[in-house]
């Protein structure tokens, strides 16, 4: 039998792809093929950023917003190794511009800046976030250079939670207890698929949002326990126009769908939805959670393939 000849993974360094933070590595995350790995790498939906946005006399170099949550997010590039410099500029940015994500790129992480910022992790509010990532470069033999976004500090969900309720802000009750679970294996079963979707931070909120692609809507996919249904809907935040339009089109998006949800316009509200309810949740009885949640994966990449052609 043949010995297959192997290549053997070599580290490039990244000055050699992008000698400058600014004006080549900034310029070159920007493109929105360039975001997409920083999305799948922390699960965020950004498509597009600023640059070079102004906070007093400072400058960060890029500010977006997350599709799916509308949250602010920005971007701190530090293709060296991490100093106190950048951290205090990250908070500052943060503070200046009123972000919920914080993301610190840099080319290698010190250890009392991993310190750091898992400190801001579990000591500052659910809703903030902040990620320490280091960049790196591999090529085989002579190929192209392939860059890779490696995670050192995330936010812990499970960390947050618990001081939420020992603060005495909230009570970490059976049906939040019993969202996070349901959302934590959600997240495995979604990465052993392939990841058609980004992954999104378990938390124990009913609802998981999936961008599509623009702003007016999302899919997102609920669990309503009560009721004994997992939802799959088409949410339109504030855009009556864009919901008549699909409307319109009903029996067409019916048709490509092989479903028929329950159109909600919601008259009174701004938001309007389009559903489609799938029975068999129960947080008393996990028996069904993988075909369920398989079911569930299922159903939102048919939804988002056919409403991204209409909105």
């Amino acid at each position: 039998m043949a010995t297959m000849k192997l290549g053997k993974l070599q580290e490039v360094d990244i000055r050699k792809l992008w000698s400058h933070e600014q004006y080549d590595f900034s310029e070159w995350l920007s493109k929105s093929e360039n975001l997409e790995l920083l999305n799948e790498a922390i699960g965020l939906t950004l498509s597009e950023v600023e640059k070079e946005v102004y906070v007093g006399a400072y400058r960060c170099d890029l500010v977006g917003t997350d599709e799916t949550t509308g949250d602010k997010v920005i971007i701190e590039n530090q293709l060296e190794m991490s100093n106190h410099d950048h951290l205090g500029k990250i908070i500052t940015y943060a503070s200046g511009l009123d972000a919920k994500v914080v993301v610190w790129i840099v080319k290698e992480a010190r250890e009392e800046h991993r310190s750091a910022i898992e400190w801001l992790n579990n000591n500052t509010p659910e809703k903030l976030s902040f990620f320490l990532i280091e960049i790196h470069a591999y090529q085989i033999g002579d190929s192209l250079c392939a860059p890779k976004f490696e995670v050192v500090e995330k936010p812990n969900g499970f960390i947050k939670n618990a001081k939420t309720q020992s603060s005495g802000s909230g009570d970490y009750n059976k049906s939040q207890g019993e969202r996070i679970e349901f959302w934590t294996r959600f997240n495995e079963i979604l990465v052993e698929r392939g990841k058609p979707f980004n992954v999104r931070k378990a938390t124990t909120d009913h609802w998981y949002d999936i961008a599509i692609g623009t702003s007016d809507a999302h899919v997102s996919l609920t669990l309503v326990n009560k009721e004994g249904y997992v939802g799959i809907e088409l949410y339109i935040s504030d855009n009556k126009d864009l919901f008549d339009k699909l409307y319109a089109q009903k029996e067409e998006i019916e048709n490509k769908l092989g479903l028929v949800p329950d159109w909600q316009r919601l008259d009174g509200k701004k938001a309007s939805r389009v559903l489609y309810r799938m029975s068999g949740l129960d947080f008393d009885d996990h028996s069904n959670y993988d075909s369920l949640m398989n079911e569930m994966i299922d159903k939102a990449v048919l939804f988002s393939n056919v409403f991204k052609k209409y909105v």
